[in-house]
Protein backbone atom coordinates (compact mmCIF):
# COMPACT_ATOMS: atom_id res chain seq x y z
CA UNK A 1 0.00 0.00 0.00
CA UNK A 2 1.30 3.44 -0.96
CA UNK A 3 1.10 6.39 1.43
CA UNK A 4 -1.56 8.97 0.65
CA UNK A 5 -0.36 11.32 -2.04
CA UNK A 6 -0.36 15.06 -1.53
CA UNK A 7 -0.10 17.97 -3.86
CA UNK A 8 2.74 20.44 -3.59
CA UNK A 9 0.22 23.05 -2.43
CA UNK A 10 -0.93 20.74 0.38
CA UNK A 11 2.66 20.17 1.45
CA UNK A 12 3.29 23.93 1.59
CA UNK A 13 0.10 24.55 3.58
CA UNK A 14 1.03 21.83 6.07
CA UNK A 15 4.58 23.15 6.40
CA UNK A 16 3.30 26.66 7.16
CA UNK A 17 1.30 25.25 10.08
CA UNK A 18 4.49 23.85 11.64
CA UNK A 19 6.95 26.70 11.03
CA UNK A 20 7.44 30.35 11.92
CA UNK A 21 5.94 32.64 9.27
CA UNK A 22 7.19 36.24 9.34
CA UNK A 23 5.75 39.37 7.75
CA UNK A 24 8.00 41.74 5.81
CA UNK A 25 7.89 44.16 8.77
CA UNK A 26 8.99 41.44 11.18
CA UNK A 27 11.87 40.47 8.88
CA UNK A 28 12.93 44.13 8.55
CA UNK A 29 12.95 44.48 12.34
CA UNK A 30 15.09 41.37 12.74
CA UNK A 31 17.52 42.57 10.07
CA UNK A 32 17.86 45.92 11.86
CA UNK A 33 18.82 44.08 15.07
CA UNK A 34 21.52 42.16 13.22
CA UNK A 35 22.97 38.69 13.60
CA UNK A 36 20.44 37.15 11.24
CA UNK A 37 21.35 34.95 8.30
CA UNK A 38 18.93 35.91 5.52
CA UNK A 39 18.91 33.30 2.76
CA UNK A 40 17.56 33.82 -0.77
CA UNK A 41 16.47 30.45 -2.17
CA UNK A 42 15.57 31.72 -5.63
CA UNK A 43 17.47 30.68 -8.70
CA UNK A 44 20.25 32.93 -10.00
CA UNK A 45 18.17 34.17 -12.94
CA UNK A 46 15.38 35.28 -10.58
CA UNK A 47 17.88 37.28 -8.53
CA UNK A 48 19.43 38.87 -11.60
CA UNK A 49 16.04 39.83 -13.03
CA UNK A 50 14.44 41.22 -9.86
CA UNK A 51 17.28 41.93 -7.43
CA UNK A 52 17.61 40.69 -3.86
CA UNK A 53 17.03 41.81 -0.31
CA UNK A 54 20.22 43.60 0.74
CA UNK A 55 22.45 41.48 2.95
CA UNK A 56 20.95 38.18 1.86
CA UNK A 57 23.10 35.25 0.85
CA UNK A 58 22.24 33.13 -2.15
CA UNK A 59 21.59 29.43 -1.64
CA UNK A 60 19.47 28.02 -4.45
CA UNK A 61 16.81 25.66 -3.12
CA UNK A 62 18.49 22.66 -4.71
CA UNK A 63 21.70 23.26 -2.72
CA UNK A 64 20.31 24.39 0.63
CA UNK A 65 20.64 21.09 2.48
CA UNK A 66 24.24 20.68 1.36
CA UNK A 67 25.23 24.24 2.29
CA UNK A 68 23.45 23.94 5.65
CA UNK A 69 24.75 20.52 6.74
CA UNK A 70 27.98 20.98 8.72
CA UNK A 71 29.05 17.43 7.81
CA UNK A 72 28.74 17.96 4.05
CA UNK A 73 31.71 18.89 1.86
CA UNK A 74 29.65 21.77 0.39
CA UNK A 75 28.83 23.26 3.81
CA UNK A 76 29.13 27.04 3.96
CA UNK A 77 30.34 28.50 7.27
CA UNK A 78 27.61 31.16 7.49
CA UNK A 79 25.12 28.33 8.00
CA UNK A 80 25.06 27.46 11.70
CA UNK A 81 22.25 25.34 13.18
CA UNK A 82 21.82 27.63 16.22
CA UNK A 83 21.99 30.93 14.30
CA UNK A 84 18.78 32.84 13.60
CA UNK A 85 18.09 32.01 9.96
CA UNK A 86 15.34 33.46 7.77
CA UNK A 87 14.63 32.04 4.34
CA UNK A 88 12.82 33.60 1.41
CA UNK A 89 11.91 32.74 -2.16
CA UNK A 90 9.68 34.49 -4.69
CA UNK A 91 6.29 33.77 -3.09
CA UNK A 92 6.85 31.83 0.12
CA UNK A 93 6.23 28.24 -1.00
CA UNK A 94 9.82 27.05 -1.49
CA UNK A 95 10.93 28.79 1.67
CA UNK A 96 8.16 27.19 3.76
CA UNK A 97 9.23 23.74 2.62
CA UNK A 98 12.88 24.64 3.15
CA UNK A 99 12.30 25.74 6.76
CA UNK A 100 10.79 22.35 7.50
CA UNK A 101 13.84 20.72 5.92
CA UNK A 102 16.30 22.80 7.96
CA UNK A 103 14.42 21.84 11.11
CA UNK A 104 15.07 18.21 10.20
CA UNK A 105 18.77 19.08 9.94
CA UNK A 106 18.65 20.40 13.51
CA UNK A 107 18.22 24.13 12.89
CA UNK A 108 16.49 25.47 15.98
CA UNK A 109 15.83 29.13 15.12
CA UNK A 110 14.64 29.22 11.52
CA UNK A 111 11.70 31.02 9.90
CA UNK A 112 10.59 32.22 6.49
CA UNK A 113 9.28 35.39 4.90
CA UNK A 114 5.58 34.76 4.25
CA UNK A 115 4.83 35.86 0.70
CA UNK A 116 8.53 35.92 -0.15
CA UNK A 117 10.30 38.55 -2.21
CA UNK A 118 6.99 39.60 -3.73
CA UNK A 119 5.56 40.50 -0.31
CA UNK A 120 8.82 42.22 0.63
CA UNK A 121 8.75 44.53 -2.40
CA UNK A 122 5.00 45.20 -2.08
CA UNK A 123 5.62 46.29 1.52
CA UNK A 124 8.27 48.76 0.30
CA UNK A 125 11.29 46.73 1.40
CA UNK A 126 14.62 47.66 -0.07
CA UNK A 127 16.04 45.81 -3.05
CA UNK A 128 19.64 45.65 -4.17
CA UNK A 129 21.53 44.09 -7.03
CA UNK A 130 22.00 40.34 -6.83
Amino acid sequence: MHPARKTAAQMVTEAKLRIENLTPDQVATELERGGVLLVDLREADERIEKGAIPGSVHAPRGMLEFYADPTDEDHRPEFEPTRRTILYCAGGARSALAVATLQQLGYSDVAHLEGGFTAWTRAGGGVGAA
